[in-house]
């Protein structure tokens, strides 16, 4: 059995790889939502379906009119997402798939918390200005203010109808728990309530559509309440496994100690364990996403 302290840099074991994906994908909103791309390379060339084809009346020995789908060509290309951990010394007298297996919960969090924030609102992103849902949104002014129809019914209803003037339908939600009490007191016209909170790990929904809930470390709450997507319009991939590397003399410049101070792993016996994985994202058009914006907002 290899130890770490005799393994400090390589490939994350393929099982426990593979648990950590298990649980980042079950964590993130975002890849609850929209659909997976396979990708073996960093980058990944893809077509879709922008416009379908059309039907045409025809009468008897007339020639049928031939009106093509319109598809478009799109390029993912995957980024390096990192995370870095600090831990006790005693670990490095773990095995490496026992040490992964006690780190699985903390990477698959930072994860999903780091792609959900890029993903959805650009904070950090590395794909490029003008990707992220909330970007889109902005761009083509999808938005509707809580509170300024009624009700929630009255304006989830509105921000789907903002998708179906665009053609294209909305299939899911995404928000914070923190928002499960406004979703909990909307009722529809007839007086029944229009959210759906099972339990047993069943999927919650909304006028019929899923919810994905988003890490509250990874919203942004002065620009949206809710967000509402045709998600088949937002694509990820994931191309490769993850590799790590332990470090026991690295200063954390970006993690602060209780004193203030950057964690110096040398000066406070600790290790750092940092882990990659390639993953790829990326939104189609403005017209497939919108949101209902807190008061304030939607004007800006």
């Amino acid at each position: 059995m290899v130890m770490l302290q005799d393994a400090k840099t390589g490939s994350v074991p393929t099982e426990t790889g593979t648990l950590v994906l298990k649980d980042f994908m079950t964590q993130s909103a975002v890849t609850q939502l929209a659909q997976y791309e396979e990708m073996t390379k960093p980058k990944k060339e893809f077509t879709y379906l922008a416009s379908g084809p059309g039907a045409y009346w025809v009468g008897e020995g007339e020639r049928i009119k031939t009106d093509g789908a319109k598809w478009l060509k799109a390029e993912m290309v995957s980024k390096k997402l990192g995370v870095i951990i600090p831990v006790s010394k005693e670990f490095l007298r773990y095995s490496v798939p026992d040490f992964f297996a006690e780190m699985q919960p903390a990477i698959a969090e930072a994860f999903a918390i780091k792609f959900d924030q890029a993903a959805l609102f650009g904070i950090g992103s590395p794909f490029g200005t003008g990707v992220s849902v909330m970007e889109r949104i902005e761009s083509k002014g999808n938005k509707i203010e809580l509170d300024s129809l009624g009700g929630l019914y009255d304006e989830l209803n509105a921000v789907m109808a903002l998708l179906e003037e665009a053609d294209k339908d909305a299939n899911g939600f995404t928000t914070t728990r923190r928002f499960k009490q406004k979703l909990r007191g909307a009722k529809d016209e007839n007086g029944l309530p229009i959210f759906n909170d099972p339990k047993g790990g069943a999927t919650p929904d909304a006028l019929g559509l899923p919810i994905g809930y988003v890490d509250s470390k990874s919203w942004k709450y002065d620009k949206a309440s809710l967000l509402a997507g045709d998600w088949s319009m937002a694509r990820y991939g994931i191309p490769q496994g993850m590799e790590y590397k332990i470090s026991e003399d690295a200063t954390l410049e970006g993690t602060l100690d209780k004193d203030g101070k950057p964690i110096s792993l040398f000066e406070q016996d600790l290790v750092a364990l940092r882990v990659t994985q390639q993953v790829g994202f990326m939104t189609l058009n403005d017209d497939a996403f919108a949101a209902i914006t807190p008061k304030g907002a939607a004007g800006e």
